[in-house]
């Protein structure tokens, strides 16, 4: 390896390092609303990367975007991933105690503060998150290498840390009655040791929007409002930066508001996929993606969230499916796209 390209990856995970600290120091959520920030600057700001040009990234070539907002600093593989780790950590040596009606391993929109342990923890993660993005990267794998570094680093923490891969199901997978009837667990259930007496036998990610015709919903009016942009705009990341940026009020406390990045991000991409067609179509197009993007998300949150100990962000994992859909629509001659790496399925 030359010394500049040595240098240079030293450099970013140092920088990786520190953004997973940050991300468990500040909180997973608002660090994940800082990067959403960054990620609108960056696509409304010309540029490229300077003297980092050249670095492997998994975005445009505005430095914003791709070295800060989807990058080593506060991208969500770095910071939020770290964040959730450290939470996971956290809550496993009992130093979280709140009135989280959840198991305090999900508190994700909770700032951890400076406790030695817990950075080092969330700074591991980042660095972990960062290896496995570049991993994918650099093999061309046909999938969006963000959105899998956060989902593979999420089942890391919770092999690592002691937690259940899928959770305790004792309704069935994709029942959320429970949760409607107000349910709860029956004392000491065996989850490594620790109480989880008055727990939710279900818990769902969004309480507010889980119902399958709701989500639906609001994943074509995410999809329809995200192709307009990205048509507009020709930008398929500002309507997910944008998404990621009104994650500041749920970290705030404002219930209710829901989570759609992982809406606007394949919407966006799938809008500017089709180059030769017109703006009504695109638009289509986006909104079925919206759809889909939506729909996985809420399967994934009843397969991997609301049974279980740990955060494992649904939202990267339709993120993760979808890209991988739009991969093979563009090996397929059907997309022609450049966010997606495709060189895997070559």
């Amino acid at each position: 390896m030359p010394a500049d390209a040595g240098l240079l990856a030293v450099q970013m995970l140092l920088a990786a390092f520190a953004g997973g600290a940050l991300g468990a120091a500040l909180g997973a959520v608002p660090t994940l609303s800082l990067a959403g920030l960054f990620v609108v600057l960056g696509e409304v700001t010309p540029g490229e990367t300077g003297p980092l040009q050249g670095s492997p990234t998994a975005a445009g070539e505005n430095p914003l975007t791709a070295l800060v907002g989807l990058g080593p600093a506060l991208g969500p593989h770095v910071a939020f991933a770290g964040g959730v780790a450290a939470t996971a950590y956290a809550a496993r040596k009992g130093y979280l105690d709140t009135d989280f009606e959840y198991h305090e391993a999900k508190h994700v929109t909770l700032p951890l503060g400076s406790r030695p342990d817990v950075l080092v923890v969330g700074g591991v993660f980042g660095v972990v998150g960062y290896w496995l993005t570049q991993l994918s990267l650099r093999l061309g794998a046909p999938w969006e290498p963000v959105a899998a570094s956060v989902v593979l680093s999420g089942l890391l923490h919770r092999l690592t840390l002691g937690y259940p891969l899928v959770g305790h199901l004792s309704t069935s997978l994709f029942d959320m009655s429970p949760y409607e009837t107000g349910e709860r667990r029956l004392p000491a259930d065996g989850s490594g040791g620790e109480s989880t007496s008055g727990r939710l036998v279900v818990e769902p990610w969004q309480p507010a929007h889980y119902q399958w015709p709701s989500v639906g919903l609001l994943g074509v009016v995410v999809g329809l409002f995200s192709g307009y942009l990205a048509v507009e705009t020709g930008s398929p990341y500002l309507a997910f930066g944008l998404a990621l940026a009104t994650l500041a009020f749920a970290a705030a406390g404002v219930d209710g508001v829901p989570v759609t990045h992982h809406v606007a991000l394949p919407a966006g991409v799938a809008a500017l996929a089709l180059p030769s067609v017109g703006p009504a179509v695109a638009l289509v197009v986006a909104a079925v993606f919206g759809l889909l993007g939506g729909l996985v998300g809420e399967f994934a949150q009843r397969l991997l969230y609301a049974h279980a100990d740990t955060h494992l962000a649904p939202s990267f994992v339709s993120i993760f499916v979808t890209s991988v859909l739009i991969a093979a629509l563009d090996v397929a001659g059907v997309f022609t796209q450049s966010v997606v790496p495709t060189a895997g399925l070559g």
